[in-house]
């Protein structure tokens, strides 16, 4: 498989949550995503074996790098960047978007996305946490970088969280530790667990500082500044989308295999840019400042 290089400055909270604990009864692939490409649009795409919707960043016409998807075979995938693994090769990284694409393209089930995995060439070009559900409601983690990963599978009882660490490394050592332990107390104590909650609500959350209008930003919260979208996803092809800032995003829209709505899709006119996230760039933008620190600040105060 040929891949080309397009880097991506990510963070991400993400979980898997067993069937046994979703609301839906069936297994959720949730992705907070952190990426220096706020702009992003939904879209279906076609792959050596199977057709797919997936997140895309704006401008990628080509819908060569997916953010998180899940295919008519009932295969889903999201990522989260990892930290304390073994590093990039610097000739050969930032290739998990068209790995991810890659995968949705060909991979039935969470069986064959090892397989994948153990076929690709090294160095693989990736550092990442990659989440992956199946119709069959099988569910794993897969901690990966240039040469190898190790698999870890979430229980039907389980809600297993990951940000920018890996477990196969120093578990705990690395970036994302504030929105790890937020995510964790926010989801940890649930009996059920809707996908809704995940994106209006904890996608939301500015925990353990709830209940303030302005909030200093320094990466500790889940939402981020360069939060693009919140994103669940159902082995049964089911999304749901809240595009942009999640605090101030204009709604959360649900998408099936076989229709997207307007607002998240591209406009070729506009760039390959969907309406959705221009309109939650826009809102974003009223709420930030800097403060005389240069540190960006959350204010709701300042929302029209």
């Amino acid at each position: 498989m040929a891949f080309c290089v397009w880097a991506e400055a990510s963070g991400c909270t993400a979980a898997i949550v067993g069937a046994g604990r979703s609301a839906t009864g069936r297994v959720l692939l949730w992705k907070h995503r952190d990426t220096s490409a706020v702009q992003n649009f939904v879209a279906r795409a076609r792959g050596v074996r199977f057709g797919f919707t997936a997140l895309f960043n704006a401008g990628d016409s080509a819908l060569s790098e997916a953010w998180a998807g899940v295919n008519e075979a009932g295969f889903a995938i999201i990522n989260t960047q990892s930290y304390n693994l073994a590093p990039d090769t610097a000739s050969v990284a930032d290739r998990e978007g068209l790995l991810m694409a890659a995968a949705l393209g060909q991979c039935g089930s969470v069986d064959d996305f090892e397989s994948l995995l153990r076929s690709l060439p090294r160095p693989m070009g990736v550092q990442a946490n990659f989440g992956v559900i199946d119709g069959s409601g099988a569910a794993a983690w897969f901690e990966t970088d240039d040469h190898g990963f190790s698999r870890f599978d979430v229980g039907d009882d389980s809600v297993s969280v990951r940000t920018n660490f890996s477990c196969s490394g120093s578990c705990g050592e690395g970036l994302g530790r504030e929105r790890y332990a937020a995510a964790t107390a926010l989801l940890g104590g649930r009996q059920e667990v809707w996908p809704e909650l995940l994106t209006d609500s904890v996608s939301c959350s500015f925990y353990p500082d709830e209940g303030g209008v302005r909030f200093v930003d320094r990466g500790q919260y889940i939402p981020r500044r360069s939060t693009s979208a919140s994103v669940v996803i159902q082995a049964d092809g089911v999304m749901w989308v809240r595009p942009g800032y999640p605090p101030v995003s204009p709604s959360t829209w649900r998408v099936d295999q076989d229709s997207v709505p307007g607002a998240l899709s591209p406009d070729p006119a506009d760039g390959w840019h969907a309406p959705a996230w221009r309109e939650a760039q826009r809102r974003r933008d009223q709420l930030f400042r800097r403060n005389k620190k240069g540190q960006w600040v959350v204010d709701f105060s300042r929302i029209e």
